[in-house]
């Protein structure tokens, strides 16, 4: 007589169809009819697009160059907030540009003398014609443009942001004011024209009130409207739109204070566009 354990291993089961079938197949058939049953309830997966993942591509490229004329500020603008927010410090290797995100590396190389230093974008400007940035106090003394205030440069981005929001557009500097009512009488006059403009703040002894026309997607299209509005007497810009300045409201009403840009500006003034 057969042990238990001998039984268990040669015991036999019955299949769907009555046929006599080992403990093994019968293992496998079971499975295999589960299988079948499960196949039949499963619902089919809808597959989904996957979701565009941010490119973290710098706003501006490595390498970028650029020449033209560079200059220096300091007082009155020492102590207050540039365009990006922050306290300008004329100590601090810091620059402003017109149209480089904020936060952009250059490389500032004194064509005169070949000495260079590295800067930081913080700011907007300059907006003398045929100048290109605006150095800090400490970056002009590096390269050795203090005494001369004006030297000619090469800009070379050598970093730059790669958080730039979406919504990044260029306007036209069409003016600036030391009066809010004159800079709020040329705005309203080309917002009917243009769809968009706005008045921003420059903060220094006196606050000059800039406005900006247009709002394009490129740089070329706000050439286009530069070109549109440039003169002999109207001096204009193309300035990237900063989503940090918000178009400026006056608290109180500005009452004294001459016109600069648009409606002929006077010597004070010129420096104070810098």
């Amino acid at each position: 007589m057969k042990d238990m354990g001998d039984w268990s291993t040669n015991q036999v089961t019955m299949d769907a169809t009555g046929k006599i079938v080992r403990p093994l197949v019968a293992v496998a058939l079971a499975l295999s009819i589960a299988s079948l049953i499960a196949c039949g309830h499963k619902r089919h997966k809808v597959k989904t697009a996957r979701q565009p993942q941010p490119s973290h591509q710098p706003s501006v490229a490595v390498g970028t160059t650029e020449e033209g004329l560079a200059s220096w500020y300091g007082i009155p603008y020492h102590g207050r907030p540039a365009a990006d927010g922050e306290i300008y410090d004329m100590e601090q290797l810091v620059a402003a540009h017109r149209t480089m995100p904020f936060n952009t590396w250059i490389k500032v190389t004194n064509l005169s003398n070949g000495r260079s230093i590295n800067v930081r974008v913080i700011d907007r400007g300059p907006f003398v014609r045929g100048r290109i940035v605006d150095l800090s106090k400490a970056a002009a003394r590096q390269i050795e443009m203090l005494g001369p205030g004006v030297a000619r440069v090469r800009l070379e981005v050598i970093a730059a942001p790669t958080d730039v929001p979406a919504d990044d557009y260029y306007g036209v500097q069409i003016g600036a004011f030391a009066n809010y009512a004159n800079a709020e009488k040329m705005r309203a006059g080309y917002e009917s024209r243009y769809g968009f403009a706005k008045i921003e703040v420059k903060q220094g002894r006196v606050p000059l009130y800039r406005v900006l026309v247009g709002r394009e997607s490129t740089e070329e299209a706000a050439e286009r409207i530069a070109n549109e509005l440039s003169s002999n007497s109207v001096r204009v810009f193309v300035v990237r739109l900063d989503p940090k300045a918000p178009s400026y409201v006056p608290r109180v009403s500005q009452t004294s204070g001459a016109a600069a840009g648009g409606n002929g500006a006077n010597t004070a003034t010129d420096r104070q566009l810098r």
